[in-house]
Order: structure tokens, then C-alpha cells, then sequence
């Protein structure tokens, strides 16, 4: 599975440069990759700096990021919300610091287990990417911070003490070759023979969070709720009895070659098909516009704290979040760098229209993922 689509799949690890050619498959070594033993006071102290004012300045963040010389990313494969270039970008302004990139094609879960089975050692990862639902059931891991424009981002958009913060979200779509299947015009449509074995949905639920949030618009679409998916688990549990429910985790490699001609996916990863497969697609059930942000949190134990730190306020500069935007997905600052004329207009244009939309909230994530961990295995097999 890759993250591209899945964010759930097997361990590597990459330099700057093969992130941005995209091209990577060597064994993670989880003994390199750091420098924490020689970091020094100025990062003891980033490893409880909430904000860059604690260490006195964004200066004095760089100075120390630098010193340290290596950040941790993982789960972030070249072509999910143009992670590629921005990490490229941020090896650009700051060669002095070595990335290192594990697991581009983990899920959610997957980056909270690498946390947990490397804590203490210098190949842990620095920062995390996380669904909503893995991370709201994790935050007990996360260091608070506060990045420069933290006041800027709506408070339904973070915890308050900025332990966690959403980064940048989309819209779940139906996204179908149409060379190979008709256009779908409802949900009923995917039950008929002409979906047999061709309906994939983005991974497990369970784990991902591309593939919760389309078990939740299926939900909202069939009556349902955000925080009460059952609706939701029964549609895919009749999708699978009729025979259309297709358990392979899509890829660009399967959608190009037409072994998942209809895929559940974020808005985002489905404008990045586009270009490679002209009869590409997508659609949305009218009545459920559902998007969802993904969590950016810092991990407490990071080995290299002051470049997690100097990352995460790359992320949500004006460079960082127009690179989410020309990816395909909506930063979280979307709305104040309009109003700012800091906002990339070519490709906020580019992105789906979406009529009011449906976003949950932390509490709606938190109920929907624990019915769907009791349920969805008995619904689905």
C-alpha cells in the first residue's frame, strides 16, 4: 500500500534527494539518521520550548536546529500533498539539516508504532502527520508548540496549547476511470454489475484516515452522521456482498493500469492522478461534502526537538502552506492569507468546489472511530 493512497505499507528510508526523485525502497537503519547525542544544551531546551520566543527568537531556533543537523519525517511519500517538493524546499533553506524520511507509505498508526518501538534511540521520528482519529487517541506522545501564526489559525483547528494542530485538509471523493466504468451519479450506482470487483476503498479504516473519512461520507451520505458511521459500515458490507467491493489498496500503479478503476480518496491524492490518466474522474455525493484535516503533532520524545520545532513553522509559513495548496489540499491558513494577499490564487483555483461542507469535530472523531473499531471487522471480514 502507499501512502500515496494509503498511507499504510511496508518500511524505508531515503535522503533528501531520492524523496524528491521519488524513488526509494532501502531498509530503514534505525541506528543513523541522528545527532541527538551531540546537540547539546541549546537542544535540552528546545525539548520544552512551546514557542520560538522560548529559546529566544526564531533565530536562535535555527541556530539550534542547525547544531542538532538531522530531522526525523515519516509517513510522507514524494506525491501526498506535495510533500515531495516541500521537503525538497526545506532541504533548500536549510542544507545544514539532514532528513531523514521513513516509512513514506505508513499509515497513521504505522508512525505512532515507530515512535513508540524507536523512543529513546536517534532514529525516532521528530514529527508526526497524523489522521484525526489516530491522533486524537495519541496525543499523550505530542509536545505542545506554538508556531508563529498559531493565533491565526481558528481554534476549531487546534488544541488550545497547540499540542496538536491541523495542517491541511480535502475533500472525499469518488474518484473512477471513465474509460472503464460509468459515471456514477449516487451510491446506489456502485452496487450495480457494471462495479463488479472494481470499488476500493483507501486501506483499512481502522488505520487510515483516508479510509475512515470515506467510511464517515458514506455515513453522512446514507443518513447517517459524522460521529455515528454505521450506516456507513453497513453500505460496505452490501457493496462487498454484491460482489463490487475490491479489497486492494489502490496505488497510482493500479489506477493506471485499471486494476482499481473506482477508488474512495481524498480530493487531493485524485488531482494528482489527473495528469498521468486523462479519463480519470471524480465525484461527490451531493449531500455529503465531507472534509477533513490532517494533524501535524511533534513528538515529545523527539531526538532532534529544535529542528521538529523549526519544521513545523516552515509548515505553516506562507511557503509552506501555499506548497500543501499547490498539492491539491486546503491549508488551515487558507482563509487569512487570502485576506493577507499571501495566498497562491492559481492554485487555490484548482481545488474541487465544495458547498457547505461537513467537518467533523473531535468529539464526532472520537465516537465514529471507536464503533468503527468495534464493527467494521465483523461488517467486512
Amino acid at each position: 500500500m502507499s501512502r500515496t493512497l494509503t498511507r499504510a505499507g511496508t518500511v524505508a528510508a531515503v535522503g533528501l534527494t531520492a524523496i524528491a526523485l521519488a524513488a526509494c525502497s532501502a531498509p530503514k537503519n534505525d541506528s543513523s539518521g541522528g545527532s541527538a547525542g551531540a546537540s547539546g544544551g541549546s537542544s535540552a531546551s528546545a525539548a520544552t520550548a512551546t514557542s520560538a520566543a522560548d529559546l529566544g527568537g526564531m533565530a536562535a531556533l535555527e541556530a539550534a536546529a542547525k547544531k542538532e543537523g538531522a530531522l526525523n519525517v515519516i509517513a510522507l511519500p514524494p506525491d501526498w500533498a506535495n510533500y515531495g517538493q516541500i521537503l525538497k524546499d526545506f532541504a533548500a533553506k536549510y542544507p545544514e539539516i539532514k532528513i531523514t524520511s521513513s516509512q513514506p507509505d505508513a499509515g497513521s498508526a504505522d508512525e505512532i508504532a515507530a515512535a513508540q518501538r524507536l523512543k529513546g534511540q536517534s532514529g525516532a521520528p521528530d514529527v508526526f502527520d497524523l489522521g484525526p482519529a489516530v491522533a486524537l487517541a495519541n496525543t499523550s506522545m505530542f509536545a505542545p508548540y506554538k508556531v508563529a501564526d498559531f493565533d491565526k489559525i481558528p481554534s476549531d483547528f487546534k488544541e488550545p496549547s497547540g499540542q496538536w494542530v491541523n495542517d491541511y485538509g480535502g475533500l472525499m471523493t469518488v474518484g473512477y476511470d471513465s474509460a472503464k466504468v460509468p459515471a456514477p451519479t449516487s451510491l446506489a450506482d456502485l452496487m450495480k454489475p457494471e462495479y463488479k470487483g472494481k470499488v476500493a476503498l483507501n486501506g483499512d479504516p481502522i488505520k487510515a484516515g483516508a479510509a475512515f473519512a470515506g467510511v464517515q461520507m458514506v455515513s453522512i451520505a446514507e443518513g447517517g452522521s459524522p460521529e455515528d458511521p454505521t450506516k456507513g459500515i453497513e453500505w460496505f458490507a452490501k457493496l462487498k456482498a454484491a460482489g463490487n467491493f475490491l479489497p486492494v489498496d489502490p496505488t497510482p500503479a493500479t489506477i493506471q493500469s485499471g486494476q482499481t478503476p473506482v477508488v474512495f480518496d481524498w480530493s487531493y491524492n485524485q488531482v494528482g492522478v489527473t495528469p498521468k490518466l486523462s479519463t480519470w474522474k471524480m465525484w461527490t455525493p451531493p449531500n455529503a461534502n465531507l472534509m477533513t484535516y490532517y494533524v501535524q503533532a511533534i513528538n515529545k520524545d523527539a531526538p532532534h526537538p529544535a529542528a521538529a520545532r523549526l519544521w513545523e513553522e516552515y509548515l505553516y509559513s506562507a511557503g509552506g502552506q501555499n506548497a500543501w495548496l499547490k498539492g491539491g489540499a486546503k491549508p488551515v491558513l487558507f482563509d487569512e492569507m487570502d485576506k493577507a494577499g499571501t495566498l497562491d490564487k492559481t492554485a487555490a483555483s484548482a481545488l474541487p468546489p465544495v458547498t457547505t461542507p461537513v467537518i467533523p469535530t473531535s468529539d464526532q472523531t472520537d465516537k465514529a472511530k471507536a464503533i468503527l473499531a468495534k464493527e467494521w471487522a465483523n461488517a467486512i471480514g
